[in-house]
């Protein structure tokens, strides 16, 4: 039977990781939780899994929680650092975003490659409230994985697809 200590302790670690948290957020800026490149998304996932690890297990302690999560922040903070002043880091770590539709037409080659259905692509237009096949100007395949549906009855800036492969 868990005793009072047993029960009380993973309120105490869960209090201490947020605060730490929230403090190492401060510290690192608003990208610390973006998705904004392929790494972002795994050091989010990491933090989660750090935070669960030392609130549930009886084997990952506070201190050892606190420093993975340091090293998280800190390795995320290096790797910003890294794609915004040198160029080949930033082409090595990032996929260039990848056209799926273009005026209407559905690019069948870029679905195949991006490992997108078809149905995917119709469910991302529903979401984007296309009412009409022809309306669409440009769906790109993001490099964090999310769909942008560009729609309307105006030409798409081309500034709105610099770094845009249109073939794989």
């Amino acid at each position: 039977m868990p005793t009072l200590t047993d029960l009380v302790m993973p309120f105490v670690e869960a209090f201490v990781m947020i605060v730490a948290l929230v403090c190492f957020v401060r510290l690192n800026g608003l990208r610390s939780f973006s998705k904004m490149a392929n790494h972002d998304f795994a050091v989010t996932v990491a933090m989660g899994s750090i935070l669960a690890s030392v609130v549930v297990s009886g084997t990952t302690g506070l201190g050892l929680g606190l420093s993975g999560l340091a090293a998280l922040f800190v390795v995320q903070a290096f790797l910003a650092r890294l794609r915004t002043h040198l160029r080949p880091a930033a082409a090595a770590m990032d996929n260039a975003p990848l056209l799926l539709m273009r005026d209407g037409e559905i690019l069948e080659e870029n679905l195949a490659h991006a490992k997108v259905t078809r149905s995917d692509l119709i469910a991302k237009l529903r979401e984007a409230n296309v009412l009409q096949m022809s309306e669409v100007r440009a769906v790109v395949f993001e490099q964090t994985g999310d769909v942008s549906v560009l729609h309307g009855d105006k030409a798409v800036d081309a500034v709105l697809l610099e770094g845009v492969r249109d073939h794989p």
